[in-house]
């Protein structure tokens, strides 16, 4: 096959794919009898055209952007980390605990501690199959997509006999302490002036809807802490010997045993900090969104950044925009089933779509580009 020119493989490609996959969509719309500029643009408005549509595409961003490093991690040591949902899910009970531990005095804190729980219990349940998959020979996938179950059972179990408070019907934990609330975007000093500018059409005054929307703006500092995953994962992988071990391990078990790597090691290290970063979404989530732990914490975001790793072709900076756009799909498509006649469904559809067209079909891409610019006289850098 004809090779690509580096900058054709890391920004050409995944274009023309994600543009085959809306042209597809668009078919589909035309098909059950919809417009699809109609579609587009409520999607866009919904996502992006207010304070309260971005607050969305960010939230869901944040949570991708964990689970999409999660599998990248586990990618580049040659392991296909499926058990994110179920490594998010016990992530969110260690927020809970800890939340619920002390009378926090103060945010910073009870976010230190949140996040230094909720990475330690989404390690934990991520040790165990690398512990198989290292020692026993069971392999990961296939231990990872059952502890998924076993997570969630866990987590009803957890819900109903232990953490739910006495005369509550709800299967939830009690709400966290006011110490533990973390402030969202437009409570920022530094981003208030851009949310109400935002929301208010250029001018300082808000609207009573405005305002709701603008108080009801779900995205948390927890984004911050998932660009410093995106830096961190780059930092580790790139720029450390542990990193290059991983890789190297990755790329030819053998040959990583020639040269004295150890793959139990490698294995566990690699696992243990896939589930921690699985584990650290339940952060935006659990702690800073619903302020207390639910059944279905994770919300599919753990499937969700399989996607995101795939698209963002294992790259923290490729995962970090494949969140983005899966946080406008989410979002976008929201507004879709609730202000057209478009079903909901319509956004797993488009979310399939993506995944195909830059997951599935990314080499028949690559391969007629090949041979595009082989004819064209291009060669690769």
């Amino acid at each position: 096959m004809d090779r690509l020119p580096k900058w054709a493989d890391v920004a050409l490609v995944p274009l023309i794919s994600l543009l085959l996959a809306a042209l597809v969509a668009a078919l589909v719309l035309l098909a059950i009898g919809q417009s699809p500029v109609n579609a587009f643009n409520v999607m866009v408005d919904g996502a992006l055209g207010s304070a309260y549509g971005w607050g969305y595409t960010l939230y869901y961003a944040t949570s991708f952007m964990f689970t999409g490093l999660a599998v990248t991690v586990a990618f580049h040591a040659g392991l296909f980390n499926i058990g994110g949902e179920g490594q998010a899910q016990l992530g969110g009970l260690g927020v809970a605990l800890v939340c619920l531990a002390l009378p926090w005095p103060h945010w910073t804190l009870a976010l230190l501690a949140a996040t230094i729980g909720a990475a330690g219990f989404g390690a934990a349940w991520a040790a165990i199959p690398a512990y198989l998959q290292a020692k026993r020979g069971s392999h990961i996938v296939i231990t990872t997509i059952m502890f998924n179950y076993i997570a969630s059972a866990f987590i009803v179990y957890m819900l109903v006999d232990v953490l739910r408070p006495a005369g509550q019907m709800d299967p939830a934990s009690a709400r966290f302490p006011e110490g533990a609330k973390l402030p969202s975007l437009n409570e920022m000093p530094v981003l208030k002036e851009f949310f109400l500018r935002l929301n208010a059409d250029g001018t300082p005054k808000l609207s009573k809807a405005g305002e709701a929307m603008y108080t009801g703006v779900p995205a948390n500092v927890t984004l911050f802490i998932a660009l410093l995953a995106c830096v961190a994962v780059w930092a580790l992988l790139w720029h450390t010997r542990l990193g290059f071990q991983i890789r190297a391990f990755g790329k030819s078990e053998k040959a990583s045993r020639y040269a004295g790597i150890n793959p139990v090691r490698i294995t566990m290290i690699s696992m243990l900090i896939s589930g921690g970063l699985a584990g650290m979404m339940a952060i935006n989530n659990v702690m800073g969104e619903s302020e207390r732990l639910l059944q279905n914490s994770a919300e599919g975001a753990g499937f969700i950044g399989i996607a995101v790793a795939l698209m963002g072709r294992n790259h923290p900076i490729g995962v970090f925009l494949a969140a983005l756009l899966f946080g406008f799909l989410y979002q976008g498509g929201a507004a879709l089933g609730m202000n057209t006649t478009i079903p909901l469904e319509m956004r797993i559809v488009l979310q399939g779509l993506v995944i195909l067209f830059t997951g599935a079909l990314d080499q028949m891409v690559r391969m007629l580009l090949g041979r595009a610019f082989a004819l064209t006289g291009m060669r690769a850098a």
